[in-house]
């Protein structure tokens, strides 16, 4: 199974690093590796997003651009979360219904691979 660097944020604005290999969209738990070794079990239903990244580190100056083209990327979709973060991205999954979904981020360049989405955690979703 495949082993993904994740950065994920809670509703309360609480960050965790580490790495997961049982995370599900369709599932409502899945286990964190931190960097301290220690695993906690995650509620999904707690958190605002899943953020899929690149390395942890990122960087902190870089500003999303949120403009480039994915061909074959699906809808591309705005959210606004509760928190008032905005992110612009493509989504193949994205159904009002669904506890969340898939977004590639419209920016190449950004750190963050793929984000899951929570929606009770948006205040907005505007397929564009």
């Amino acid at each position: 199974m495949e082993i993904n660097k994740i950065v994920i944020k809670f509703k309360d604005g609480k960050i965790m690093k580490g790495t997961t290999n049982d995370f599900f969209p369709n599932k409502k738990h899945f286990h964190i590796h931190l960097q301290s070794n220690e695993v906690v079990p995650i509620d999904v239903e707690r958190l605002k997003a899943v953020f899929f990244v690149k390395d942890f580190q990122g960087n902190k100056a870089f500003k999303e651009a949120y403009k480039d083209i994915m061909a074959g990327g699906g809808k591309k979709i705005k959210v606004k979360f509760s928190d008032g973060e905005v992110i612009i991205g493509f989504s193949l999954g994205y159904s009002p219904g669904r506890h969340g979904f898939f977004l590639v981020p419209a920016d190449l360049k950004s750190n963050n691979q793929r984000i899951f989405v929570i929606t009770s955690a948006t205040e907005r979703i505007e397929v564009q």
